[in-house]
């Protein structure tokens, strides 16, 4: 993994893209351009794991370029199964900025891949000015642990 410089365009793909992302698509412009200051972008090579299931949640990531590869293991002498790919414009970890509760999957990268990535702290620290935006954010972290459950 390697933190990247973004670029102006860069910045500008990620606004592109996280208008497509349902939690992003209800903010307020001002409350995307303060987000923005806090979102980073790293470089993973093929074989890098982002994720561990049961692992801390802490970060939110939205997929830049490349492929993602996101596996769940079910109990402890079971072996992971695969449940998602993920590509330019998937998302992952958005519970993590709500409640932080452990991961319940790993994500590796099945190739080369740049992910832009956003600590829940800062995005904690953003939000907390916007009740309703919270409380739509939790409300979509629910529908999510709920499709996750039912893919068990």
């Amino acid at each position: 993994m390697k933190r990247l410089t973004a670029s102006n365009e860069d910045i500008a793909a990620f606004s592109e893209m996280s208008r497509k992302v349902s939690f992003f698509s209800q903010m307020t412009v001002g409350l995307l351009e303060k987000i923005f200051a806090f979102v980073m972008l790293f470089e993973y090579k093929k074989g890098d794991r982002i994720c561990k299931q049961g692992g801390p949640g802490d970060s939110f990531y939205l997929v830049y370029s490349g492929r993602l590869v996101v596996n769940v293991k079910k109990g402890f002498f079971s072996s992971d199964k695969k449940v998602a790919e993920l590509g330019p414009g998937d998302f992952f970890g958005e519970m993590a900025l709500l409640d932080r509760t452990p991961r319940t999957a790993t994500v590796e990268c099945a190739e080369d891949a740049r992910v832009f990535v956003l600590l829940a702290e800062h995005f904690n620290e953003v939000a907390r000015g916007n009740p309703e935006f919270t409380a739509y954010m939790k409300s979509l972290a629910a529908g999510r642990k709920f499709e996750l459950k039912q893919q068990e």
